[in-house]
């Protein structure tokens, strides 16, 4: 797909929490996209939602059933990270205020098998985000890579966002965390210190081997060290395809703190590590 052909549903909006960064659990975010997704499904307006979190770890689902995952869990804990287990697909991912989040909230088209067309406008937003200061956007299994994917996105070799989805019945989230500043051998280093103690003992086919230096920054791999400049470009890029609603789209129906909270402990109990 090339970058100019990639589109979004109509009338989508925008819902930028990237501000919000005091250290909430980190399945609060998670929920909120469970939550939008039920809405969009049910005929609600699509939505881009971009959040930070500045001490975390979210596990994959297969990450949460190596043998030491409680451990490794715990180890991350009394250092204080907030950690949880997500419910799209994907393997570790650590987080801090120099990583990016952004959850693309649409309708299913009619027919929709193919899981590949949704990461692909993921992938397209993002390129053309960058495209004013670096055109070699790649997309591609980064070896090495913390939760490494077909769709792992890397400039020069080094990996610097990658993208997960979670599908309901009548809408879908696809989610990318881009890691814009910082250091991304730290990051790696950290997930590989993860599985480390969660996977002692296990086949070594079952959890991905991180390399320290497969991993980059934006702010390593093209100066780029400024999130909000990242986030501006982004809702810009949405804006200049004519994405965003229209004024008679009606106001988003935000969830409130008893939905979060009841969405939080069901994400909990249905992906917790026993």
């Amino acid at each position: 797909m090339k970058a100019e052909q990639w589109s979004l549903p109509g009338g989508m909006l925008i819902w930028d929490r990237t501000q919000q960064i005091e250290h909430e659990e980190v399945l609060v975010p998670f929920a909120l996209d469970e939550l939008l997704c039920r809405q969009v499904g049910e005929g609600g307006a699509p939505i881009i939602h971009m959040w930070r979190h500045p001490r975390a770890l979210v596990m994959g689902l297969r990450d949460s059933r190596l043998p030491h995952a409680l451990k490794a869990k715990q180890w991350l804990e009394a250092q204080g990270y907030s950690v949880a287990v997500r419910n799209s697909g994907g393997a570790a991912v650590p987080l801090d205020l120099g990583v990016v989040n952004i959850s693309l909230v649409m309708p299913k088209r009619q027919g929709q098998i193919d899981y590949r067309h949704d990461f692909e406008t993921m992938y397209s937003l993002i390129k053309d985000t960058l495209q004013a200061l670096s055109p070699d956007v790649e997309k591609g299994e980064i070896k090495g890579s913390y939760c490494p994917g077909d769709y792992d996105l890397s400039i020069g070799g080094r990996k610097f966002c990658g993208i997960a989805q979670r599908r309901q019945a009548h809408a879908i989230v696809v989610q990318a965390f881009v890691v814009v500043r910082g250091d991304g051998a730290s990051q790696a280093t950290l997930a590989r210190e993860f599985y480390r103690i969660a996977a002692e003992g296990a086949d070594g086919q079952c959890f991905p081997k991180v390399a320290e230096h497969s991993m980059a920054s934006l702010e390593e791999l093209i100066g780029l060290a400024d999130e909000q400049r990242f986030v501006d470009s982004v809702k810009q890029t949405v804006r200049e395809r004519k994405l965003t609603a229209a004024a008679d789209a009606g106001p988003l129906s935000l969830p409130d703190e008893q939905q979060i909270a009841e969405t939080v402990a069901m994400l909990k109990a249905r992906y917790g590590i026993a």
